[in-house]
């Protein structure tokens, strides 16, 4: 089965998209065999090394595997920053032509590095854009695919309504299409078919997962907060964020005097200058209301599904009727 018969096939069109210090290989792998795309971002590593062992166990986990259910094994993806900052760039490249991840999703920059790199093993890239001109020129750069990033997603997040940025994006571009910005049931991965993309791209769904490594404290504030209590700044990297205002009071800053603060745009790793601001403060996406306890992700995905399959029922009524 080729990687795009794969995508065709998922249980649910859906990724679990990657989470700055919170994915791991075991949610990654759990969301493969639960049939969906998992995934995790390069600067949860330190070192290519690391990285290059999280990709060595995902793959080895998964070569072999069987899905517990009537459904394929997902292929897995991973997150690189591709900003010009980030020197530890090629040294990833490296580890990704060794252990050939699936997918490549490229964020923060342009997606050229990467596309050579993961098209001579016949991996596909997807490029995480928050506007159109950035959707441009990564279409332009010859991605396989896009991740638009709308209104509504946690951690680095776009302005742009979904129903606006699906139908901008397709009058020059067929490729594929991952739509993030509060894609956290199985009727919004629907929703996001209908206005034209090809699968959702769901994160703050996944933190409560037991295979991440969110803290326990973490994980309890998605469930007790809603989307009031979500500030989009500049104050961390630079990019807009939509953070946990709890999670800055709890760090003793003010929530207001952050708003309209802006950082320097630096991406130069994980024990950089550049993320000592995020220690303790905690992005969600707009989806935050819906969580209600911390449960393994196949938990998570296996309730997805049949919402999923519900709304599809419901749109087949509302279609023929």
């Amino acid at each position: 089965m080729t990687l795009q018969d794969q995508l065709k096939t998922l249980r649910l069109p859906a990724f679990a998209a990657p989470m700055f210090l919170v994915s791991t290989p075991e949610l990654v792998i759990s969301c493969c065999l639960s049939g969906i795309v998992g995934s995790f971002p390069a600067p949860n590593l330190r070192t290519a090394e690391e990285f290059g062992a999280w990709m060595a166990q995902i793959k080895s986990s998964l070569e072999n595997a069987v899905a517990p259910g009537d459904w394929n094994v997902a292929p897995w993806a991973v997150n690189l920053v591709t900003h010009s900052t980030n020197a530890k760039l090629p040294s990833y490249l490296e580890q990704v032509a060794i252990y050939q991840p699936p997918i490549v999703i490229t964020a923060l920059g342009s997606p050229k590095p990467a596309i050579p790199v993961v098209h001579a093993y016949g991996g596909i890239v997807f490029a995480d854009v928050a506007s159109l001109p950035m959707a441009k020129k990564a279409a332009a750069a010859g991605v396989d695919g896009l991740v638009l990033v709308c209104s509504g997603a946690g951690g680095h997040t776009g302005e742009l309504s979904p129903m606006v940025f699906v139908e901008r994006v397709r009058q020059f571009f067929d490729g594929y299409i991952a739509l993030a910005g509060a894609i956290n049931t199985g009727d919004a991965v629907l929703a996001a078919q209908a206005l034209g993309a090809d699968f959702g791209y769901l994160g703050t769904s996944f933190i409560p997962a037991v295979e991440t490594m969110a803290s326990a404290e973490y994980q309890q504030m998605l469930v007790d907060c809603g989307p009031e209590d979500l500030m989009v700044t500049r104050a961390f990297t630079g990019a807009r964020a939509s953070m946990l205002k709890p999670s800055m009071i709890n760090q003793g800053l003010v929530p207001e005097e952050l708003e309209f603060k802006v950082a320097k745009l630096n991406f130069t790793g994980r024990d950089g200058e550049s993320v000592k601001p995020w220690k303790g403060i905690w992005g969600a996406g707009q989806g935050v209301g819906r969580i209600e306890r911390c449960e393994p992700a196949a938990s998570i995905v296996d309730r997805l599904s049949v919402e999923y399959k519900a709304a599809c029922k419901r749109m087949k009524e509302i279609c023929a009727s």
